[in-house]
C-alpha cells in the first residue's frame, strides 16, 4: 500500500530502539495476533522482529521472523505455530503486487534448541493490476469446523478470503478467493458464539500525529459473508461499526488481534500510530475488549484515581470494617420547613474527622451501603516495578489520604494494613471483564509460592467479602468502580 512508503527502514529503526525493556509502551508497527509460547508472549511486527514479554507488561524486543515484508499474524496449532506475513505488496517498493507466505516453527523462542522455520510457501499473491494487494493476512482457525481461512488485502482493492489447509499451511487446493470487504485493511477474522467477525482496519496510517486509523466491526453467520455492520451496512458497499479510535493521547489503532486470557476475560491487541508522549512514535497498544449486544468494543485502560468499589451482587460498597460516625445536621421536620432561612451545603465528612476512631493496626474490610464516607473511598495506584499483566501493571489499593493498603491474608481473607510495603498480597491485579464489571485478584495469597491467576475479591454474602475462586457466570466474582476523582 502506497501508505508503507519507506515502512521498512523504519521498521529497522523501531525494532532496534526497543531493544531494552519499554513498560507498556514497545515500539512496534502492526503487530500480529499475541502469541503464548512456554509462559512468555510474542508479537511479530513489519520488518524481520517483534516484541517479547515474560509478563504481558515489560516488553523488549528480540523476536525472530524470516522473510522481511509486513505486517505479520501467527497462531499456535497443535504443537507448532504458523507464522503468515505479506513478502511485499501494499505499495512496499512501489507497487502493489504481492506475495503471502506461510512457514512453521516448533517454538517461538530464538534461544531454544527446537527454534527452526520451515522454508515459507506461497498461498496468495496480487499481480499489482488487479482489484487487491496480497499483504497483511490474518488467520481463523474456525473452532466449529475446523478450517482454517485467511483474510487478506488493503484499500487499493478489495479485502478478501481464502481458505488453507490448518495441517500443512498451505492453500486448499482449487480454493478460489472470496471478495468480502472493501475500504479498509489491516483485516482479522475472529469467531464467537455463532457469529463471524470481520475487523478492519479504516483510515489513514504512517503518518505519525496526523494518521487517522481505527478499528471497525462487521459481523456474519458465515464466514464467507456477507459482513454487515450494526445498522446493516455490507462491509463490502463501506459498513463498519467502530471498535477503537483514537483517545487518551494516542491516535492510529490499527492491526487488531484478539486473546482469551479467561472466561470472561479478554484483550484485544493493536499498535497506535503515534503515542503523544512518546515523541509520536507508534507503539503497541494492548486494552480490554468488552462484548456489547454482541457487538466487540476496545474497554479503558484502568487510570490511577480514587474509587467506589461495589459489588455486582448487591451494590454495596467495599469499607473498612469501622464504627460508622455520623454527621451533625441540624433537623427540620419536613412539614414545618422555615422557606425563608437560606440554604446550606452540608460538607463531606473529612478524613481528619474520623481517622481518630479507626484502630491503628490492621482493620478488616467488609461492604455496606455507600454513603460517600473516608472508609470507602479506595485510592487505586499504578505500581510498574512490580511488574504487570495484559493490560496493566500492578496496583495498590489505599484508603484515600492514607497509606491503609488492602491486602490479601494467609487464611484466604481480606485485610487492610496500616501502611504499604510493596509485598505480592497488597498487589492487586484488575482486569476488566467482557460485560464491563471488573475482577480483582491478589498478585500472591500468602504462604503460596506461585502468583495467583484463580483467587478474586468475591461476596461471600451481601456485606461479607473474601477471597475465592474466580466464576464468570457468577456476579459474586464481580466488581464495579466508579470514578470519584483522577489523579
Amino acid at each position: 500500500m502506497e501508505k508503507f512508503r519507506n515502512i521498512l527502514a523504519a521498521s529497522a529503526l523501531m525494532v532496534a530502539a526497543s531493544s531494552s525493556a519499554q513498560i507498556g509502551q514497545p515500539y512496534i508497527h502492526d503487530p500480529s495476533t499475541l502469541a503464548l509460547c512456554d509462559g512468555k508472549y510474542y508479537t511479530f511486527g513489519t520488518g524481520s522482529g517483534g516484541l517479547i514479554s515474560e509478563d504481558g507488561w515489560s516488553w523488549k524486543g528480540g523476536v525472530v521472523r524470516p522473510g522481511g515484508g509486513a505486517a505479520p499474524d501467527v497462531m499456535k496449532i497443535g504443537d507448532r505455530y504458523l507464522v503468515i506475513y505479506g513478502a511485499t505488496g501494499g505499495g512496499l517498493g512501489g507497487g502493489h503486487s504481492g506475495r503471502i507466505l506461510t512457514m512453521w516453527n516448533k517454538t517461538l523462542d530464538p534461544n531454544s534448541p527446537d527454534f527452526k522455520y520451515t522454508e515459507p510457501v506461497e498461498v496468495a499473491a496480487s499481480d499489482g493490476l488487479e482489484d487487491n494487494d496480497a499483504i497483511d493476512p490474518g488467520l481463523l482457525l474456525d473452532p466449529k469446523t475446523g478450517r482454517m481461512w485467511v483474510s487478506y488485502g488493503t484499500y487499493f482493492g478489495n479485502i478478501r478470503l481464502i481458505e488453507l489447509d490448518p495441517k500443512t499451511g498451505e492453500r486448499v487446493k482449487g480454493n478460489k478467493p472470496i471478495d468480502i470487504a472493501i475500504d479498509c485493511e489491516a483485516t482479522d477474522l475472529i469467531y464467537r458464539d455463532g457469529w463471524y467477525y470481520l475487523l478492519g482496519t479504516h483510515g489513514t496510517c504512517c503518518d505519525g500525529v496526523n494518521s487517522t486509523y481505527n478499528i471497525v466491526v462487521g459481523r456474519s453467520r458465515k464466514v464467507t459473508g456477507p459482513y454487515v455492520d450494526n445498522v446493516g451496512r455490507d462491509m463490502f458497499h463501506g459498513g463498519g461499526k467502530m471498535v477503537i479510535a483514537a483517545g487518551d493521547r494516542v491516535c492510529g489503532p490499527g492491526h487488531f488481534g484478539r486473546t482469551v486470557i479467561d472466561e470472561g476475560v479478554e484483550v484485544m491487541s493493536c499498535h497506535y500510530e503515534a503515542d503523544f508522549n512518546m515523541n509520536g512514535r507508534s507503539v503497541l497498544g494492548i486494552r480490554p475488549l468488552l462484548w456489547k449486544n454482541d457487538w466487540p468494543v476496545a474497554g479503558d485502560r484502568l487510570k490511577e484515581g480514587t474509587y467506589e468499589i461495589t459489588s455486582e451482587r448487591r451494590g454495596y460498597s467495599l469499607e473498612l470494617a469501622v464504627d460508622f460516625v455520623r454527621m451533625a445536621q441540624e433537623r427540620e421536620r419536613f412539614w414545618e420547613m422555615d422557606m425563608t432561612k437560606p440554604i446550606k451545603p452540608i460538607p463531606d465528612q473529612t478524613l481528619q474527622e474520623v481517622i481518630g476512631t479507626w484502630p491503628t493496626g490492621e482493620i478488616g474490610v467488609r461492604a455496606g451501603d455507600y454513603m460517600f464516607r473516608p472508609h470507602q473511598h479506595w485510592t487505586i495506584t499504578a505500581v510498574p516495578e512490580a511488574g504487570g499483566y495484559l493490560s496493566n501493571p500492578y496496583f495498590k489499593i489505599t484508603i484515600d489520604g492514607t497509606e491503609r493498603a488492602l491486602a490479601a491474608t494467609q487464611d484466604m481473607e481480606l485485610t487492610t494494613v496500616p501502611t504499604f510495603t510493596g509485598a505480592p498480597e497488597q498487589l492487586w491485579r484488575i482486569e476488566q471483564l467482557v460485560d464491563g464489571t471488573f475482577r480483582i485478584m491478589p498478585k500472591q495469597i500468602p504462604g503460596q509460592e506461585t502468583l495467583n491467576t484463580r483467587y478474586v475479591i468475591y461476596s461471600a454474602g451481601d456485606s461479607t467479602p473474601t477471597l475465592a475462586e474466580y466464576d464468570f457466570k457468577s456476579d459474586n466474582s464481580k466488581w464495579n468502580l466508579r470514578c470519584l476523582r483522577m489523579k
